[in-house]
């Protein structure tokens, strides 16, 4: 299993083409079931798809070229030559999301409800399309030189002087990531009360993950000296997660804003900054540093639940305390535990974002309770 038997199917026709498919007609029947619950005509799930899959491929393949264009320079023509590979998902995402966008002003419905109906699909998909990477042979990550490590799935064989060597299965890492995120997004869908929110929370959630995996893989597109994919997942996570707690804080509710967001803000640049500092004693303390002060502004400042948000915050971080000393003391310089290590940072990103969100709400439970306590100007 860790050297796949072929890069073809059945009559030639390549797993990776056949798992993205698959991966599509999952993502069509899911919209589908949300179509009919966010209300939108019949047959909207498999008209958007007409659109957003052309859309996405084109995306995929620009995206590509705009990174890679010294491969294509000499001979412009080979653009067109997608059969020989060469595409890049967040460039399916931006081609499929401008497509929806268009579908949307066509048919003068709500870009952010066409993008919440289809988005839980779109993970699931990456779920499995990412399989397609395995009989590549594709986007594995570095050597494996522990034994203890070199099995399948959590590596790969791959050719290299006359043999093979394990290496890292950062498909793997990332189909279950994304395997995991879509269960999320399709437990909270229910829940989200404005249009575009289970969109910020896939970029939130997909993003987060892909930052870490992106800086493991041997194949990445660069700008420079810099990861492309890497740094716009960190961009598109900062942005989805300020968004959501925004959101969640104006609502009606201006003095949850001014309760909660500073606490916001330093939680979530805190845990971001934990992803440089993965091995410094000195960061990891400014992170717990700042998450008390965060849990302890909450407590102070939000009246419902106030005991919950104290005890819960730290809780949070118990994973990343037990990965900090497995990756730093006991196992130390062991490249699987930095992964992991790194992956529940990853996880603290959007559970974090949960933790605040709730926060804010509390705190609008207090300013309602406040307001029907208040005797009217007729009563007094």
């Amino acid at each position: 299993m860790s050297i796949p038997y072929s890069r073809t199917f059945l009559f030639g026709v390549p797993w990776y083409s056949l798992l993205i498919v698959l991966g599509v007609l999952c993502a069509v029947w899911l919209a589908g079931l949300e179509e009919k619950r966010l209300s939108l005509p019949q047959d909207t799930a498999l008209d958007i798809t007409l659109v957003v899959v052309p859309c996405g491929i084109v995306g995929a393949r620009l995206y590509y070229v705009l990174m890679s264009w010294e491969s294509f320079a000499d001979n412009p023509v080979s653009v067109l030559f997608i059969w020989q590979g060469g595409i890049a998902i967040y460039g399916a995402i931006i081609g499929g999301a401008i497509g929806a966008w268009i579908y949307a002003r066509i048919k003068k419905l709500s870009f952010l409800t066409l993008a919440d109906m289809i988005i839980p699909g779109v993970l699931l998909a990456q779920a499995i399309g990412r399989w397609g990477n395995y009989f590549n042979m594709e986007a594995y990550g570095p050597v494996i030189t522990n034994p203890a490590f070199q099995f399948f799935p959590l590596g790969v064989q791959i050719p290299a002087a006359g043999g093979y060597e394990w290496h890292m299965a950062t498909f793997f890492y990332e189909s279950l990531w994304n395997l995991c995120g879509f269960l999320a997004l399709w437990f909270i869908r229910r829940a989200q009360r404005q249009s575009g929110n289970l969109l910020c929370w896939y970029l939130l959630i997909y993003g987060s993950g892909r930052f870490v995996i992106e800086q493991l893989r041997q194949d990445s597109l660069m700008i420079g000296s810099l990861r492309a994919s890497q740094y716009l997942s960190l961009i598109l996570c900062v942005v989805a997660a300020l968004v959501l707690l925004w959101r969640a804080c104006r609502v009606d509710r201006r003095d949850a804003f001014q309760r909660t967001f500073p606490a916001c803000i330093i939680a979530v640049a805190a845990a971001v900054a934990r992803w440089f500092f993965m091995d410094c004693f000195a960061g990891y303390l400014l992170l717990e540093g700042a998450m008390l002060a965060a849990a302890l502004w909450v407590f102070l400042r939000v009246e419902a639940q106030r005991y919950f948000y104290l005890a819960t915050l730290p809780a949070l971080f118990l994973p990343d305390v037990l990965c900090l000393i497995a990756s730093v003391l006991l196992v130390p310089g062991e490249p699987f535990m930095h992964l992991l290590h790194s992956l529940v940072c990853s996880a603290m990103i959007p559970l974090l974002t949960w933790w605040l969100i709730r926060a804010v709400h509390s705190a609008k439970t207090d300013q309602t309770t406040k307001e029907e306590r208040e005797p009217c100007p007729s009563e007094s």
